[in-house]
């Protein structure tokens, strides 16, 4: 019986933390909410990637002002990896229109759909710190830090367009 209990607080707190992140969020309920609930994440998704891809752009002056090639190459490869993955989150077909009506998620499907939520919000935090890190390191032009973490803001990057289209592939019904 303590298991059962333990998942359902395990699970409110993934909820919980994704009901932080996109205000009026009310879960994967009913089928219909679904397609809401979708939407309302990944427009806040995109909303924090281009807020992050914004900080980087502004980063890349203190780059640019010091003439440092190597950092202002890579900056930009960021902040096109940045400008790809926020349109892929804006835009991609979510993978759900055609659903009939008969298709009904399990509940292992929706708790898969919050793990995905929660790692995606988590990876937001993540790339912010790296964010964060590297503006640091371009400041006090320490170069090869400033390189450092670029590199692993881009390997984060990478890491959440993945953790997305998983959660993509969970609701299309494709994940392998």
């Amino acid at each position: 019986m303590a298991d059962i209990r333990q998942r359902v607080k395990e699970d409110q707190g993934i909820l919980k933390k994704i009901q932080m992140f996109v205000p009026g969020f009310r879960g994967y309920r009913q089928k219909e909410d679904l397609r809401d609930a979708d939407r309302m994440l990944r427009d806040q998704l995109a909303k924090k990637l281009g807020a992050q891809r914004e900080e980087v752009e502004e980063a890349r002056s203190l780059v640019t002002r010091s003439f440092r090639s190597k950092e202002l190459e890579l900056m930009g490869k960021v902040i096109n990896q940045y400008k790809k993955t926020e349109g892929l989150v804006s835009h991609s077909s979510p993978g759900y229109s055609g659903i009939s009506a008969d298709i009904q998620f399990k509940q292992d499907e929706i708790n898969r759909l919050y793990d995905y939520d929660a790692a995606m919000i988590d990876g937001l935090d993540i790339m912010q710190q790296a964010i964060d890190a590297m503006k640091a390191a371009l400041e006090a032009e320490e170069n090869q830090q400033a390189r450092k973490n670029i590199t692993q803001l881009r390997a984060q990057i990478d890491n959440f367009e993945d953790q997305f289209k998983k959660r993509i592939d969970i609701i299309q019904g494709t994940e392998v």
